[in-house]
């Protein structure tokens, strides 16, 4: 008998500690944003400046880096000249090829006297060796998982960190869609190396960055990281407006939903989006439908059939119908996965980082995103884009309306889940 009610009550408490990760943050959004002004209009910064976190900056140099041949070169280059510090966070590290050439330009750097401090994400870092991880603490490198599997963690297992953050010196910072992971590597030439896009970051943005850096490191060991060294005097230069926000349900915040919602719903002329992951929410449909109801051309661009999560498209699929017909463009990308993650709203402003346009990015995950404001930039992303939708096949209604009668029943059990995935 008292087996019997203490394996009831331990039932009991394990189910509510389960049901602690479906919760939603404290804080959300339930109403429409309205359009009340343009994004060129300076009371759009204005407003994305006070509401998401850290003012804009000014004069900061932000360059776009395509796929791993791009990317993992500039990172290295990166790590392999730091004097002082390298803080580096990130949701997906593998071991591999790619693995192995981060374990060991980090531990060059930690052996030499640079300070290295890295944070990886426990479920995203699943299939890293536990090797690479000796090895990096030998060195000297403090390596540390973000909320382990542990008793204590139970009620936020379902909360990871999704940011994809590099600081070196706090001078130069790295920011987008690339995981540590033999997948990013080569150019996207087949459906084995990913499509991706990452940003390389000088001036004021990157305290922003070492910030954001500090907010999971605190969580995680207690510790801050401050001083010249973390925080040098970053003065502007001849550049960019940009400021780089976070989000975290642990925070109760919405700063990507809402950043997201703000954007939308100041677009006038276009929005381009392109997204690995793209399972909106009530409120982001009504916001693009109302967008277009504006006269706003909306293209957007979805991984293909080279997806890794078939779940993710066929959850994605079943909110389709009301945007394809209402005008919404929508075309899959071909020649692999596509993973990059980027917003384009009148030319004018470009969101990149971790954030998927997908509930779990805008609540369970913690999140970290650069906008970056700057018609000229905005122009560059543009042309990636359209080279991207070049490679793309586009997706009709009456594709929608013909879909298998097996997807739409998939679809019907998928869509109450559609945050967890």
């Amino acid at each position: 008998m008292v087996w019997t009610v203490v394996i009831a009550v331990a039932i009991s408490v394990l189910g509510v500690v389960l049901a602690m990760n479906f919760a939603t943050p404290e804080k959300s959004l339930e109403r429409k944003i309205e359009h009340r002004y343009a994004v060129a209009d300076p009371q759009f910064r204005r407003e994305m400046g006070v509401l998401l976190g850290p003012g804009i900056t000014q004069g900061n140099t932000v360059k776009a880096l395509q796929n791993g041949n791009e990317i993992f070169p500039a990172m290295l280059e990166a790590i392999r000249g730091a004097q002082r510090t390298i803080t580096f966070e990130t949701y997906i590290y593998w071991s591999g090829k790619i693995g192995e050439e981060f374990t060991q330009a980090l531990c060059e750097r930690a052996a030499a006297g640079v300070a290295v401090n890295v944070t990886v994400d426990w479920a995203g870092s699943i299939k890293m060796d536990q090797d690479l991880i000796e090895r990096m603490e030998k060195a000297g490198v403090r390596v540390y998982h973000y909320r382990p599997l542990r008793w204590y963690n139970l009620g936020r297992i379902n909360n990871r960190t999704h940011r994809k953050l590099l600081v070196v010196d706090g001078r130069v910072g790295f920011t987008g869609g690339v995981g540590i992971a033999d997948q990013w590597m080569g150019q996207a030439q087949d459906p084995d190396h990913w499509r991706e896009s990452h940003f390389r970051i000088e001036g004021p943005a990157v305290a922003q960055m070492q910030a954001a850096f500090n907010d999971n490191w605190i969580k995680t060991t207690g510790q801050v990281l401050n001083g010249a060294d973390y925080f040098p005097a970053l003065k502007p230069v001849n550049g960019m407006d940009a400021h780089l926000f976070i989000a975290s349900p642990a925070g109760g915040s919405e700063s990507m939903h809402l950043m997201y919602l703000m954007a939308i719903a100041a677009s006038v002329q276009s929005i381009d989006l392109a997204a690995s992951y793209f399972v909106p929410d009530d409120l982001a449909v009504r916001a693009l439908l109302a967008a277009r109801k504006r006269g706003v051309r909306i293209r957007i661009l979805l991984p293909g059939e080279h997806i890794d999560s078939d779940a993710v498209r066929m959850a994605s699929k079943a909110e389709w119908g009301p945007l394809l017909k209402a005008g919404v463009e929508i075309s899959e990308y071909q020649p692999t996965m596509l993973h990059t993650k980027l917003l384009i709203v009148d030319r004018e402003m470009v969101s990149v980082g971790s954030t998927n346009f997908d509930i779990r990015s805008f609540q369970l995950n913690d999140e970290a995103s650069l906008n970056v404001y700057d018609h000229t930039f905005a122009e560059a992303m543009t042309q990636v884009f359209e080279t991207d939708l070049k490679q793309s096949k586009q997706y009709t209604y009456a594709l929608w309306e013909k879909r298998p009668t097996r997807e739409k029943f998939a679809e019907k059990f998928l869509l109450p889940i559609k945050s967890q995935l």
